[in-house]
């Protein structure tokens, strides 16, 4: 019998200190250097039909999520830019990932963060942010037109006129949380060789658009497939109350590249969720919304493409955090959002205003929106300062 990979590593009995040292694990001073070179999982049968499948980035294996990525980068970028002051306030909103990411660039360049949330983010994750020393703020009314989203931006501009030398990030419109990405592309390539179509989940717009350009740069004729959630404006529906958290959005991000998608799929919140429990079940590698929501749209992808093409997915973070929510089966039932398995494949529409979807969707017109009248350009006027 060939022995186990993982018998043959741990015989190292003849090995030298020096090679032991190079067989083991990444080692750092501090968990900042731990960013990145997160692996690729091929997510194949039983979660996909026999030969086909799609490789999954894990971001879940960053110390926070994907935002570990962009979250110090934006910080570093203001600090060269003389923009955040040495030990002055860092304030944002989010509703969880970026949060994580932003304790990790507070410990890092040592500033205090207040981060802005709403009722909507998992309880552990609150508390986990405040072992990470952050100050949270939980906003407790939802804007009439922009949401939570809106409503937690407000609070953020309160804060900054608090503390006149504080700064926030404005993740939505800050260009540099698009240029956070590039590693993350160049890892992909370094690890694919070849990508022919990229999934990718459609929040603030920054993974998108800065994965989805570097690689279009090495692969002229990517697809690149952008998810989004029902309920979100961010691709022309309207604005609704909207259960999924980490993509979606009730405001116009300034970061989302509407040029560079060939299409966009919609996807409803019980249908994410039987994704993500199917992967965990099937894979041993899952997340939340977001991963769930990708997770669907690829293996539609894979099963409905040429055998021979080859497919990457981001997957934004892993499922520690969604063990009250997705993973939960009271808060599910609570929801209605079980025993929903979603059909083989989504409806179609020619055009985002053609109809309200409330389930999951196609649509391989991409435009950007015009802002429904009266709402405008929601956002944090000069928060990126």
């Amino acid at each position: 019998m060939k022995p186990h990979p993982l018998s043959c590593a741990l015989d190292s009995a003849s090995a030298s200190p020096a090679q032991l040292l190079a067989a083991s694990a990444r080692s750092a001073a501090h968990p900042s250097a731990l960013v990145g070179d997160t692996p690729v999982l091929w997510v194949g049968e039983p979660f996909t039909p026999a030969g086909r499948g799609f490789w999954a980035k894990l971001e879940g294996h960053n110390p926070g999520g994907i935002k570990d990525r962009t979250a110090p980068y934006m910080v570093a970028a203001a600090r060269e830019r003389e923009a955040l002051p040495p030990g002055a306030r860092i304030v944002e909103s989010t509703s969880g990932t970026l949060g994580l990411g932003l304790a990790l660039a507070g410990i890092t360049y040592g500033h205090p963060v207040s981060l802005v949330t709403d009722p909507g983010m998992e309880a552990q994750v609150a508390g986990l942010l405040r072992a990470y020393g952050v100050d949270v703020h939980t906003v407790t009314t939802p804007h009439p037109e922009g949401g939570w989203q809106q409503a937690r931006r407000e609070r953020v501009a309160e804060l900054l006129a608090r503390h006149p030398d504080a700064w926030c990030p404005d993740q939505y419109h800050n260009p540099d949380n698009v240029a956070a990405y590039r590693p993350l592309a160049h890892e992909l390539v370094a690890q694919l060789g070849r990508i022919d179509t990229l999934v990718v989940s459609v929040g603030t717009g920054g993974h998108s658009a800065g994965t989805g350009r570097v690689l279009r740069a090495f692969f002229p004729t990517l697809r690149v497939v952008g998810v989004d959630t029902c309920a979100s404006t961010i691709f022309g529906q309207p604005a609704g109350t909207r259960l999924m958290r980490g993509l979606g959005s009730s405001i116009y991000p300034r970061n989302v590249a509407y040029d560079m998608f060939d299409e966009v799929h919609w996807v409803a919140a019980p249908e994410a969720v039987w994704a993500a429990r199917t992967l965990a079940r099937t894979r041993y590698a899952t997340g939340g919304w977001s991963v769930g929501a990708v997770a669907l749209v690829a293996r539609w992808i894979a099963r409905t493409s040429p055998a021979e093409q080859r497919i990457a997915a981001v997957f934004p973070d892993g499922p520690h955090r969604y063990v009250s929510t997705v993973f939960d089966d009271d808060y599910c039932r609570a929801h209605q959002l079980l025993g929903h398995e979603p059909p083989d494949d989504p409806d179609e529409i020619a055009d985002p205003a053609q109809a309200v979807v409330t389930r999951w969707t196609r649509c391989r017109t991409v435009t950007r929106p015009r802002p429904h009248p009266g709402k405008g350009d929601l956002s944090l006027a000069g928060a990126a300062r």
